[in-house]
């Protein structure tokens, strides 16, 4: 579904180039879970915006589905982007003065389907956040604001969904309910892939890629 092939990433910091990936082969499958490791700067982050078309490689391929979307325009990548990734990430990103239906539904903000509202309270209720749809970020727990995230990355039902530490900021047992609902998203066909440090996602993965000084270790 997801691939890149001899993936390099380069950084110029003025006199010196920094390399943050360095021919990195990676794939993923329809309904499999991921999980990328690895310490600090390994680049990790790097190589998730690479998936989520968010950034260009200095040389290799991304394919997505068989297509090479490195030589796509911004707009055609945009376009790509939103119809197949969703995004979950460690620090939520919700607007404080939306509610929890209306975080959800701000992937479909310029679309003018009159179905986006019925989606993202549907959505709402099946991360168990049905009595949580009025709600503002600041009237919810760390884990409901993740919960609203999730539901957030899925309401263009995307194919991929990359996630980013998602459960950082969270505690073990929140966390586990995290991955939890991940698992029922994979189960449905989706492919997702989690970059994280925490050991338990371990436990929940089909797959574990580490990533070390820019290169695959396993």
């Amino acid at each position: 579904m997801l691939e890149t092939v001899d993936l390099v990433k380069e950084y110029d910091t003025g006199g010196e180039v920094l390399q943050a990936l360095k021919g990195v082969d990676f794939s993923i499958e329809a309904g499999e879970f991921v999980s990328i490791i690895g310490p600090s700067g390994s680049g990790k982050s790097t190589l998730l915006n690479m998936l989520g078309l968010l950034d260009e490689p200095t040389r290799g391929v991304v394919r997505l589905d068989g297509e090479d979307v490195t030589t796509l325009t911004d707009r055609e990548r945009t376009s790509a982007r939103k119809r197949t990734i969703g995004f979950v990430f460690q620090q939520f990103y919700l607007l404080p003065t939306l509610t929890a239906q209306e975080n959800v539904a701000i992937p479909r903000l310029f679309d003018t389907d009159p179905q986006t509202n019925v989606d993202a309270a549907n959505l709402l209720r099946r991360v168990g956040l049905g009595d949580r749809l009025d709600h503002r970020p600041n009237e919810l727990s760390g884990g409901q604001k993740q919960r609203v995230a999730i539901a957030r990355s899925l309401i263009n039902s995307p194919r991929i969904v990359l996630a980013d530490e998602p459960t950082g900021n969270l505690d073990r047992k929140t966390g586990r309910k995290i991955l939890e609902e991940f698992t029922r998203i994979c189960n449905e066909g989706v492919a997702v892939v989690a970059v994280t440090h925490d050991e338990q996602v371990t436990d929940y993965v089909d797959r574990v890629v580490e990533i070390v000084d820019g290169e695959l270790a396993r």
